[in-house]
């Protein structure tokens, strides 16, 4: 099997065994999308949608939280993982974000990386979700997943490697949704530990395998 036949199969699996594919992550602005994506960093979406109602009801908006202490903000943070360092991005974050940016999030990857807190991954999903780039964030699960399913080399050893791999190789339209495919794929199905390899159709390419 050739390399885009490989990806075929794969596209033609996902888009019938999981028609919707989206964030689970709760929100109700690109603001709101993105200070959830700086918490849910090494910590479950689960963990971050618990916290998130609280703070969005009190800090709806750039504007809002840019005018708090980090010191009130790990009070709400306080249970997600390195709640300190979180809790001060996102007040340094939301005063960018109001100072330079009128208190609308940016669409550019170079414009929000100049965010404090925010790295590539974290671009790269807001563009990805808001503004539906083709844009492709490699979190564990997608590392996990790509490698297990052939979709990319062994010799793909870092995020970045595996996310240009996965973008050469998927047609850009479906780049956004793909993200979501192998994040829940991972998340569910494909895990690190105990994989759960009788409920998935992907088996015949699995290089755990084979």
């Amino acid at each position: 099997m050739t390399k885009k036949e490989l990806y075929q199969q794969v596209i033609n699996y996902f888009r019938q065994a999981m028609p919707v594919a989206e964030t689970e992550l709760h929100y109700e602005s690109p603001f709101q999308l993105l200070v959830a994506v700086v918490l849910s960093a090494q910590c479950t979406d689960k963990r971050v949608n618990m916290i998130t109602p609280r703070l969005f009801s009190d800090y709806p908006t750039a504007e809002a939280l840019s005018l708090a202490s980090p010191e009130v903000i790990y009070d709400y943070v306080r249970s997600v993982s390195y709640p300190n360092s979180k809790a001060r991005h996102l007040v340094a974050m939301a005063r960018m974000l109001t100072q330079d940016f009128g208190g609308e999030v940016p669409s550019s990857g170079e414009e929000l990386e100049r965010l404090p807190g925010v790295g590539r991954k974290t671009a790269n999903v807001i563009q990805a979700v808001i503004f539906q780039k083709a844009k492709m964030a490699v979190d564990t699960h997608v590392f996990r997943v790509s490698h297990r399913i052939g979709l990319v080399p062994k010799s793909c050893t870092t995020p970045l490697a595996v996310e240009k791999e996965l973008t050469r190789n998927l047609p850009s339209d479906i780049i956004p949704t793909a993200h979501h495919w192998l994040i829940l794929h991972g998340r569910y199905v494909c895990t690190a530990r105990k994989p759960k390899c009788e409920q998935c159709g992907l088996l015949p390419f699995c290089k755990r395998l084979l």
